[in-house]
């Protein structure tokens, strides 16, 4: 049991027991998921095809590399949540340009939301064995993992607007959650 206090006096305590998300908040996220993608692909939608493909010396030789390495691991993951367990990422020089990253994560997009509407409130908090890409054994559980995909591509999303910054590109517009609530009107 971890209890968290915080100044105002409020306690909430959570429970390996007790899911702290339901399939709404995990349709919120994957909402706010792909809004984000969205505005990063457009951003970098402006770019020549060579600012594209350019060393940056980031974690990922690329924008493309890294846009790639941020689908390719959702894509692993999906793959994992529906019983396999691939050995390697897709390789970036297999997408040519940004419209087939695009083309091929958009039909990504509707299979993640099939899956997530498959599982049912009482399926998020299923265990789910997988194979990490070195072969080792896990389990995790679901919404923790689609949480995982999430927050990684956000962190992907903040290199790729920094090597857009690096080569003189205009950024794309806010990214941050509260700007999609804000959008929403939430």
């Amino acid at each position: 049991m971890i209890r968290a206090d915080s100044s105002s006096g409020c306690t909430r305590t959570f429970t390996e027991e007790q899911p702290t998300v339901n399939l709404q908040d995990l349709r919120v996220l994957l909402d706010y998921h792909y809004w984000a993608r969205d505005r990063i692909l457009d951003a970098v939608e402006l770019l020549a095809p060579e600012q594209l493909t350019r060393d940056m010396s980031n974690s990922f030789r690329s924008i493309r590399d890294t846009l790639v390495h941020t689908y390719a691991a959702e894509w692993a993951w999906y793959a994992r949540w529906t019983g396999e367990s691939p050995t390697t990422l897709l390789a970036p020089d297999t997408f040519s340009d940004l419209a087939s990253i695009r083309n091929q994560w958009k039909e990504h997009e509707t299979r993640m939301r099939a899956l997530l509407d498959g599982l049912g409130e009482e399926g998020i908090d299923r265990r789910i064995d997988y194979k990490l890409l070195n072969g080792q054994p896990s389990t995790s559980v679901f919404w923790h993992m689609l949480q995982h995909v999430v927050n990684h591509a956000t962190y992907h999303r903040g290199q790729v607007t920094t090597m857009l910054r690096q080569l003189g590109a205009t950024p794309p517009k806010a990214m941050d959650l509260i700007a999609f609530y804000r959008e929403r009107g939430g």
